[in-house]
């Protein structure tokens, strides 16, 4: 059995062009959304499928807790961001949009606030 690849260069390279351009969206304030624009939408990564059909946003906020209302709001607006994004790509399709929220840097933050402890600095501290 094959491990698993990860993506190809293209997939990649659509993921970007499409962060990009949804980045650009939401920094213009082009989705005509007052609470978008209010949220202020930060977009982390695109992943896309293999078949490129599918494409997941993982988003955060600059006002923390309100990744939810950020969501809803993408969520209501999901057909007209794809309608804004798909003249500004050269693709022969352009995927489906789902958002998701980022959680990497709370699992970072989490990991990082585990080292911190004292027990674990204590078993982490090296014999001098």
């Amino acid at each position: 059995m094959k491990p698993a690849a990860g993506p190809s260069q293209r997939q990649l390279r659509a993921g970007e062009l499409i962060r990009h351009a949804l980045a650009g969206i939401l920094l213009r304030g082009e989705t005509g959304d007052p609470e978008l624009e209010r949220l202020g939408v930060t977009v982390h990564e695109v992943q896309i499928s293999p078949d490129l059909k599918i494409a997941t946003a993982y988003i955060r906020t600059l006002n923390a807790g309100a990744e939810p209302k950020a969501l809803e709001a993408l969520n209501r607006n999901r057909k007209y961001i794809r309608g804004l994004i798909a003249p500004k790509l050269d693709m022969k399709f352009m995927p489906d949009i789902r958002f998701r929220i980022d959680t990497a840097l709370d699992y970072a933050s989490k990991i990082d606030e585990i080292l911190r402890r004292p027990d674990v600095a204590r078993d982490l501290k090296t014999e001098e």
